[in-house]
C-alpha cells in the first residue's frame, strides 16, 4: 500500500526549530522527487521546498530560504524538513508529496505544481505561537 506519513509537527514558540519527517511506503522512493507544501487557514496550499530523486537538488520558496532545509535518506525512505527560526506565519498543516518522473515531466518540471505529484501524505500541524 502506497503511503506517505508525516510526523514531527507541534506547537512551538517563535524562534525555535522543528524537524518534520516524511516516511514513504509501497513505491520506488528512490525514483521520486519529494515536495513539502503548507496549507494555512484561509489560504491556498503552497509549495515550500523540493528535493530531486537522485542527485538531491533542492529548491526553496523565498519565504523559507535560509531557514528551512530539506534532505532525504534513501536508505530509510524518508525525507526531512528542518525548520529553524520559526515564525507565526509558518503556522500551517505541512504535507509531503511524491512526484514520479512521468508526472513531473507532464507538469513541465514545475516542482511546486500540485499536478506533478502522484502521492500525498495526510499532513502534520505546525503551530508557531507565543
Amino acid at each position: 500500500q502506497v503511503q506517505l506519513v508525516e510526523s514531527g509537527g507541534g506547537l512551538v514558540q517563535p524562534g525555535v526549530s522543528l524537524r518534520l519527517s516524511c516516511a514513504a511506503f509501497g513505491f520506488g522512493f528512490d525514483y521520486y522527487a519529494i515536495g513539502w507544501f503548507l496549507h494555512a487557514l484561509g489560504k491556498e496550499r503552497e509549495g515550500v521546498c523540493w528535493i530531486s530523486s537522485r542527485v538531491g537538488s533542492t529548491d526553496y520558496a523565498d519565504s523559507v530560504k535560509g531557514r528551512f532545509t530539506i534532505s532525504r535518506d534513501n536508505a530509510k525512505n524518508t525525507v526531512y524538513l528542518q525548520m529553524n527560526s520559526l515564525k507565526p506565519e509558518d503556522t500551517a498543516v505541512y504535507y509531503c508529496a511524491a512526484a514520479g518522473p512521468m508526472s513531473f515531466a507532464r507538469s513541465g518540471y514545475r516542482c511546486y505544481s500540485r499536478s506533478a505529484y502522484d502521492y500525498w501524505g495526510q499532513g502534520t500541524q505546525v503551530t508557531v505561537s507565543s
